[in-house]
């Protein structure tokens, strides 16, 4: 049996699927299983034991290259490799985890008997169901996304209780985290706490003073060391919170790529995060999450299962699920101590 699953970013949408692919392993055990993904979330499904192969989309890539009449020729040629092999296997099931515009044409371009994925009904969903053959009746979207996955699957006649993410993480990811923790005079021995403090959307963030006020109080009552994770793009912002501190706490970001920051947060006790993709990763890693949410649900996209501490205004405004907002009280009126009664609920310092 051949399964294609079509889910191409972003980083949390990926980890929710993931228990999803183990689902479809375990009552397929002998299917040759596909994944469908774009650039940003690839690290997270590469080399996973439940796929026998990844199909790689750089979409976005292509369309910034595009934009460049020299390079256009080899771009396209791009793409139409990548539809080649889109095509070039019969599948039996090919199911629409993403429930957008761009994966919806993917499947639609697959070759596949069957074409699965929710009806009209959900939010955000650009008329996905257009290119299905097998629709299944929506689903209220204030279920968890993992459970929506989950539930989705349950409708083809797979049935799963068990959620099992399996992050590919390699020796060698887990041997360059040693290095760049010895490089920055750290041991995985130590009281290492993770801060996440950068998100995609400026309403999710919350102020660099309070995250140095945080980290230097994590240092000062709990003799733990915080170390700051992020991407290349978040340098300036957690350069700016070490700046305010009055205590020395390592920054890493720009200096890990997904995998190692898997492999980071293996060694931590928690992390603390606004609402983004490492605050999944470590979730999905069985590491507790002390989790800042303001304008998104954290019912719907929170980190998923016991043991993580949801820390919210709870305006009446909020969630508002918007990305642009003239105020974002819901972030500015968590205080610091909100931040670290949520650590100390978690009793593990």
């Amino acid at each position: 049996m051949n399964i294609l699953i079509i889910k191409l970013s972003a980083i949390g949408d990926v980890i929710h699927t993931l228990p999803a692919l183990n689902a479809l392993r375990k009552h397929y055990p002998h299917a040759r299983i596909t994944w469908a993904v774009e650039e940003a979330a690839y690290p997270l499904i590469e080399g996973h034991t439940a796929l026998n192969r990844v199909l790689l989309s750089q979409r976005k890539r292509w369309l910034r290259r595009l934009r460049k009449p020299g390079s256009r020729a080899d771009c396209l040629g791009e793409a139409y490799l990548f539809i080649k092999k889109l095509r070039d296997t019969r599948y039996d099931l090919i199911i629409d985890f993403h429930q957008l515009l761009k994966s919806g044409v993917l499947a639609a371009m697959a070759n596949g008997k069957r074409k699965a994925g929710y009806n009209k009904g959900m939010e955000h969903m650009e008329h996905s169901y257009l290119f299905l053959n097998e629709r299944i009746p929506c689903v209220s979207m204030e279920h968890h996304a993992l459970s929506r996955n989950m539930m989705l699957l349950g409708a083809l006649g797979i049935h799963s209780e068990e959620i099992v993410f399996n992050v590919p993480i390699r020796e060698q990811d887990r041997r360059d985290v040693d290095e760049l923790l010895s490089k920055h005079g750290l041991q995985a021995s130590d009281r290492l706490v993770a801060i996440n403090p950068m998100a995609q959307w400026d309403t999710k963030l919350w102020s660099e003073r309070k995250f140095s006020e945080l980290a230097d109080r994590l240092i000062e009552d709990y003799d733990v060391c915080p170390v700051f994770t992020g991407g290349p793009e978040d340098r300036h912002m957690v350069e700016n919170i070490r700046a305010g501190m009055k205590r020395e706490a390592p920054g890493l970001a720009g200096e890990t790529n997904l995998k190692m920051l898997a492999a980071f947060y293996e060694r931590i006790k928690f992390l603390i995060s606004t609402d983004t993709g490492p605050m999944h990763l470590a979730a999905a890693l069985g590491k507790p999450v002390v989790a800042i949410f303001g304008p998104t649900a954290p019912w719907r996209t929170g980190p998923f299962g016991a043991g993580h501490q949801i820390i919210r205004a709870c305006l009446k405004c909020s969630p508002c699920f918007r990305r642009k907002c003239s105020s974002t009280d819901c972030m500015a009126q968590i205080s610091t101590e909100d931040v670290l009664n949520g650590v100390r609920k978690l009793n593990l310092l």
